[in-house]
């Protein structure tokens, strides 16, 4: 009696932890290293269920000045579930060597207040897991500032080069398609 006491709990536990485990889409598996901060963002309960922008990000990249798009459209969109992840990688020569001063370029001088990461390898054989889902979705980012559009499943709906600023008609109209997706 005693044995079946203690496999009811732990079958409990097994399948929860299952359902937990299938609720959460492969692209969104793992962690990452917020940005000069000593906690790490778990993907899965961060962003499961939820509409994305993922973005990576460089701090000395002529596309920086989109953080203030990216910043605006987290603005506008926060209230709808909107997350934005802003992922800062040297895979284009043009990040800082030390987070303070990527930190600094993303929140003192763009004001920043979504989640961005430490600096992350995005392409090649080298890249992080989220993105190499998100090349397997779609395409690997050809520069800094490409920008993914990810719906409350886990699946890229648009993908856009670093040229496509974060206003453009397209991108608003996939990432209004993606808030507007069931979880």
């Amino acid at each position: 009696m005693l044995m079946r006491w203690f496999a009811v709990p732990a079958l409990l536990l097994a399948v929860t932890g299952q359902v937990w485990a299938a609720d959460c889409p492969p692209l969104l598996e793992g962690s990452l290293p917020k940005l000069r901060a000593k906690e790490t963002v778990d993907l899965c309960q961060r962003f499961a269920g939820k509409p994305l922008v993922v973005v990576n990000t460089a701090s000395f990249c002529g596309f920086a000045p989109q953080f203030k798009g990216l910043e605006a459209l987290n603005q506008r969109y926060k209230d709808q579930d909107l997350q934005v992840l802003g992922v800062p990688s040297n895979d284009f020569k043009q990040e800082a060597k030390d987070g303070a001063e990527t930190a600094k370029v993303c929140y003192v001088n763009y004001g920043v207040t979504f989640t961005m990461t430490e600096p992350q390898p995005v392409r090649g054989a080298d890249a992080i897991p989220l993105f190499k889902h998100l090349a397997d979705q779609s395409v690997a980012p050809k520069w800094n500032f490409y920008k993914y559009v990810v719906d409350r499943q886990g699946n890229v709906v648009g993908s856009f080069s670093s040229r496509i600023k974060p206003d453009d008609p397209d991108f608003i109209k996939a990432v209004e398609a993606a808030i507007a997706s069931k979880p």
